[in-house]
């Protein structure tokens, strides 16, 4: 099934099938996993689902910034933004994510920008206007979470608009305006409804970052642009 049939992809220039890259260095992908989604907790649960996400976000190294219930093309679906280490350890990458999920499975939508020579700018103007004593706060979805990135109010939105150059800035844009603009296929749009925690059935594996341009991706083209490029 290939569930995403158009969005807006203006600014975008396809690198490989399925991944799309602009000239400020976002990373657009789309997925679609055959398998029952890797979801803590039903989307009716969002005070669990919210927490186990950010423990997994910080089991694998990294931190849950945010995770939003809402609807793509009409159907239930979850927003993540999400920041993890770079592989070389120099900055972090930001990834804002659509996962809309059914019983049996999942479309992805993903947008991702990496941190380049000039890392913690953001963070350090924040940290300073705020003050040490309120920069650092337990993380919202789960207040004693350990290991991962540390919660932080310079992931806010409300600073977006002092670093609109700043990845998280991008991502987050990004992901606002092609959002309404997703078009889904109705036979995906009828599956059954996604309910019951991933443990209870077979899980998937979690979606990986898109991969840069020039590393190896094999996705099929399989749906129609919203707007041109």
């Amino acid at each position: 099934m290939n569930p995403i049939t158009s969005m807006d992809l203006t600014g975008f220039t396809e690198r490989e099938p399925g991944v799309w890259t602009d000239e400020r260095g976002l990373v657009l992908s789309v997925h679609y996993f055959g398998l029952v989604p890797d979801l803590p907790a039903p989307l009716d649960r969002p005070d669990l689902l919210r927490h186990g996400l950010a423990l997994s976000a910080a089991r694998a190294g990294g931190g849950l910034i945010e995770a939003v219930l809402g609807e793509v093309d009409s159907v239930p679906a979850v927003r993540q933004l999400i920041k993890i280490r770079r592989p070389n350890g120099h900055g972090q990458i930001f990834i804002g994510s659509w996962t809309v999920p059914k019983a049996g499975c999942s479309a992805v939508v993903k947008v991702q920008a990496a941190e380049g020579r000039m890392t913690g700018l953001r963070e350090a103007v924040v940290a300073d206007r705020v003050g040490p004593d309120r920069y650092f706060t337990p993380h919202p979805y789960a207040p004693g979470v350990e290991g991962g990135l540390p919660h932080h109010v310079a992931d806010h939105e409300e600073w977006d608009a002092q670093f609109p150059d700043h990845p998280l800035t991008l991502v987050r844009t990004a992901l606002a305006r092609i959002t309404p603009t997703l078009a889904l296929q109705d036979g995906f749009k009828s599956q059954p409804p996604f309910g019951a925690p991933a443990h209870a059935h077979a899980p998937a594996p979690a979606p990986a970052p898109a991969p840069a341009p020039g590393e190896p991706a094999a996705p099929r083209r399989w749906f129609r642009r919203g707007r041109s490029a």
